[in-house]
């Protein structure tokens, strides 16, 4: 069986507080778009070891002996959710430490896959806890993380179309949330922001991403990337994903993403860059 393993982008990310077991609270409006990596996953007979394998442009990152794969089907068999091993086969299409969640997704990926039926929430809390906070993210296409454990859908869905510019910066989440200091007040997203596209779009460009400026701060690069994604014709606004360090612009349509993608590629010949739109 072949699944796609969608990536997102944190349209608004806005750090609340700092909780007793040391993670951030946060808000996040975000989507899943449609790069993706391929997950092809097969139940294996008679073994009590799972057997996994990463391939693709981005493999050599990933750490074999402790990555989101492996966690996630060691906690689903704690669990007693599942009881097989499995051959699993991810092709890495997503950059890796970029802030577009690719080793979340699929663990999210795998576990929407092996689990079919709805979980409790307390099963579904000890495994968020142990794979990431980021985890609910992926149940929906579009929506709000309200706070580091409830993520609720937009009813409404609207196509958006992007460009993505990855500058082969790796971060590390962990890194960038040490370096937090201040804590914003940003207003919550309401019904009346989704009514319409040019409501919902009018809210993220009076959005921000709390983390950008720390990386901005040790990556300077990072501001100009973002400058010059603004400066092109038919984008509403740039950001930075996530914790970085994946930069994006938000596009009228398709056309002009893929422009811009031909003016900054001559910018930066050895950065990655990719058009994107929701799924």
């Amino acid at each position: 069986m072949v699944l796609k393993s969608y990536a997102k982008i944190n349209l608004s990310l806005n750090l609340k507080k700092k909780l007793k077991n040391g993670l951030h609270d946060l808000k996040s409006v975000y989507c899943l778009i449609n790069l993706n990596d391929k997950i092809i996953i097969k139940k294996l007979k008679n073994k009590n070891k799972d057997q996994i394998f990463f391939k693709g442009p981005y493999s050599k990152f990933v750490n074999r002996n402790n990555n989101s794969v492996k966690k996630v089907l060691h906690i689903l068999r704690k669990q007693k959710l599942i009881s097989a091993f499995y051959s699993v086969k991810v092709y890495k299409n997503i950059p890796v430490f970029a802030g577009l969640g690719g080793g979340t997704s699929n663990a999210a990926t795998i576990l929407k896959n092996l689990v079919k039926k709805k979980l409790i929430k307390s099963k579904l809390n000890k495994i968020t806890k142990f794979i990431g906070s980021d985890l609910t993210l992926f149940f929906h296409n579009q929506g709000y993380l309200k706070n580091i454990e409830t993520a609720e859908k937009f009813d409404k869905k609207y196509k958006l179309y992007f460009l993505l510019v990855y500058p082969n910066i790796k971060c590390s989440t962990k890194e960038v949330f040490s370096r937090v200091k201040s804590f914003s007040r940003s207003k919550n997203i309401s019904q009346t922001d989704l009514k319409s596209k040019k409501k919902f779009i009018d809210f993220l460009i009076n959005s921000n991403n709390d983390l950008q400026s720390i990386v901005e701060k040790k990556h300077s690069i990072i501001q100009k990337i973002l400058k010059n994604i603004a400066e092109e014709e038919g984008c509403y606004f740039s950001r930075m994903t996530g914790s970085g360090s994946t930069c994006y612009g938000l596009f009228v349509n398709k056309n002009c993403s893929k422009v811009a993608l031909k003016n900054l590629r001559k910018k930066y010949p050895k950065f990655w860059f990719s058009i994107a739109k929701t799924i």
